[in-house]
């Protein structure tokens, strides 16, 4: 469930509007709770991928298993000795 919402505006017919407020009613469900439901099966359906609201985002395997490491510094080529310049 999510823990925070927002607001979706949209135009309806205005007897469509009273169908499904009287078809969310007689399946005791408000008309939100409906939305919301059409709206998570719709992301499923196309493969869209998201994390609800206040929930953790999932970690990668590997960062949850192994510490992080400092970045490696470049280390300077040692100069050949003798024939540098020529």
């Amino acid at each position: 469930m999510e823990l925070k919402t927002a607001r979706l505006t949209l135009l309806i017919d205005p007897a469509k509007k009273e169908a499904f407020e009287r078809l969310c009613s007689a399946q005791d469900l408000t008309p939100s709770q409906v939305v919301r439901q059409l709206i998570r099966d719709y992301l499923t359906q196309h493969g869209v991928r998201y994390v609800p609201s206040g929930a953790r985002a999932p970690q990668a395997p590997d960062a949850a298993k192994s510490p992080s490491r400092p970045a490696l510094k470049p280390v300077a080529k040692a100069a050949k000795s003798g024939k540098a310049g020529r």
